[in-house]
Parts: structure tokens; sequence; C-alpha cells
């Protein structure tokens, strides 16, 4: 396959047929936009509008930044997405009830956040959630340590919230500050830069690169930033890394991701499973194991809350999105059911 700039392997290479060898393409998916997914190979790039028969399917199910995509030798038709080693996917923002998926195929991820008051503990522990659902090793990078007074006390309050993540606090301008990252960095892997818009992703990923790949557009007076990632999009890196720069996002919908969940806070889960009995409930059972943590302070009653309130939101989302889909498919058989009918009432009529 040509395409070893873009980080290819065995892992993907093994789901394709002689067929594909023979009649087909493969490419990456490196950028989305509106009027069409941009694929890339080691020599040629173009830009493909999703036909229609893939809004038929799930949103899960459709090619997004970062897949491995069969083409055809034209470039100018999607077939379908080798399956993914990973992929990233959230509540999609707005009123409509569906799953996004932010980006596929990808090694680690830096979940960026700021020492100033950008820096949220509940929306780092949705990125670190995304992060071990996907089974993605997460690193959260404060960024802007050069411009708060003590950013030790933002390294500490991330510790106490991110379980056994490493956190890494930069001046994200300092190429030699960064450096510490670089190990994290590796050729032929893809990197992804999570956080919400005005903590330095762009600066990030231009002192990683060596170069401006992302327009930073300056800073603002209250040190906020500006949003200036637009769409989700790879990168090459000098060294053969690639990076998944994705738009700022503050909205962060817990969806399907039970298992991320309990990652996070395995050491809530660990805790619990002590308890006396199999179905406590935490509050005033005798001999619960959770109660007991909480009084001699080997857990914080907050982060019980918090992932009270977490798995509570995931699972609200979860089954509603459950009956959405059911409701759909119910309707869609019923449809096909009528066209049934009507062919046999009047065979030859459209």
């Amino acid at each position: 396959m040509d395409l070893t700039t873009w980080g290819w392997s065995p892992v993907y290479a093994q789901h394709l047929t002689l067929e594909d060898y023979e009649s087909s393409a493969v490419a990456r998916v490196v950028a989305i936009h509106r009027t069409g997914h941009v694929v890339a190979t080691d020599s040629r790039q173009a830009q493909i509008p999703l036909g229609g028969a893939w809004y038929q399917r799930p949103t899960e199910e459709r090619p997004t930044v970062g897949d491995f995509v069969v083409v055809d030798h034209a470039f100018t038709r999607i077939d379908r997405v080798i399956p993914r080693k990973s992929v990233f996917k959230r509540l999609a923002a707005g009123s409509k009830l569906d799953v996004q998926l932010i980006g596929a195929n990808v090694d680690t991820v830096f979940v960026v956040t700021s020492c100033n008051e950008e820096f949220n503990a509940n929306r780092l522990q949705r990125y670190l959630t995304l992060a071990r659902d996907a089974s993605v090793e997460p690193v959260v990078v404060l960024t802007k340590a050069d411009l708060a007074d003590n950013p030790e006390e933002y390294a500490d309050f991330a510790r106490r919230v991110s379980g056994d993540a490493v956190i890494e606090p930069v001046n994200a301008l300092d190429q030699d500050d960064v450096a510490r990252l670089m190990e994290w960095v590796r050729a032929g892997d893809t990197l992804a830069l999570l956080g919400s818009s005005g903590v330095g992703k762009s600066t990030l990923l231009n002192t990683l690169a060596g170069e401006e790949l992302q327009d930073t557009g300056g800073t603002m007076a209250d040190d906020r930033g500006r949003h200036t990632t637009t769409h989700r999009s790879l990168h090459q890196l000098q060294n053969g890394a690639i990076v998944l720069d994705v738009p700022g996002m503050r909205e962060l919908g817990l969806v399907a991701l039970e298992e991320g969940l309990d990652e996070l806070y395995d050491d809530v889960e660990a805790i619990a499973a002590t308890c006396r009995f199999s179905n406590c409930q935490h509050d005033t059972e005798p001999g619960c194991a959770i109660q007991a943590a909480i009084d001699d302070g080997r857990l914080e009653e907050e982060r019980l809350n918090a992932y009270y309130k977490m798995q509570r939101e995931e699972r609200r989302h979860t089954e509603s999105l459950a009956e959405q889909h059911h409701r759909s498919r119910q309707f869609s058989k019923r449809v096909k059911s009528m066209m049934k009918q009507r062919e046999k009432m009047f065979p030859g009529r459209h």
C-alpha cells in the first residue's frame, strides 16, 4: 500500500482481500469538509463527496478522520471503511440525538488544558473517558505553565481527577520544554490533540511540528486565546508521526462509553468490589467499603459524586439513543412492508 507516511500497518492490511489489491485503492481520510472527505496516499490526494448510501447507515459506520478506506481507482467513491484500531466518539452537539465520531486509529491522545481559568476538572474527566473507552493512552498536557503563578497547583489537581494518566505542564511556545512530550510522538503513530478552544492546541501542534501548521490567531487580552482549528484534520510531522487536530469542544456528552468510565474510575470500582453485599448501594448498608474509604480519606466524596453523575448521564444518553434507533428501524420496516404491499396491489407501478 502507498501509505507508509500515513501510519499504514499490518493491523489494517489483514482486512484486505485479493480483489481489493487488484481492483481498488486504499487511502486515509485526512480531513472532513462540508463538501466531502479528503483522502490521501503518499502520492495522491482527493476530495470525495460521501454518497447518499452512506447516510442510510448508522453514524458509527461512516468514515471519519483517521480512517483507512477502500476507494475506487479513480478516487471518486469511498467503498468501505477498514476495521478500526480505535475510535473516539461523543454525543453530537445540538438538539439532534446522535453519535458523532471524532477520529479513528489513534495511538496516543494529548488531552490539552491550560493553567488558567480554562482548566475544568469535569471536562478533563470527560476527555479522559473518551480516551479510556477507545483504549488509547492519554497524556494530560497543561499548557501556559509559564504564565501561571503556581502551575504545580493545576498539575496536582489534574492528578487527583485523572487516575494514572501522565500529567505534563509545559510552555507550548518553548521547543525545549515541549521536547519532553516527544517520547509519545513516535514515527508511524497517530497522536490526537483534544481540548477546548483557547487552551493552546494549535500552538502546541506548531511547536511539535517545528513549523506553523495551524494559524494560532494570536492571544486575546484575557489570555483565553482564539478558536483557530475549524475542522478535524491529520498533519504529518517531520519525525514521521501523524497528528489529529480537532476543533475545541465545550459540549462533550457521554454516550456508549461505560467501559471508559469504569477504567477512569477503576479505583472506585476496586473499592466497591470489596463491599460486604454485591448489591450494595453505597449509602447506609453495613460493610460498605465505599463509605469506609470516604471516612478514612482513601476516596474523596467529590470524586465519587463525579463518577455517579457521569455514569447517570452516560446511561441516559445511551438508552435514549438505543430507543431512537429502535423506532427508526421499526419505521423503516413499516415503510418496506407498505412498499411490498403496494407492489402486490399495483404490479409494475413505481
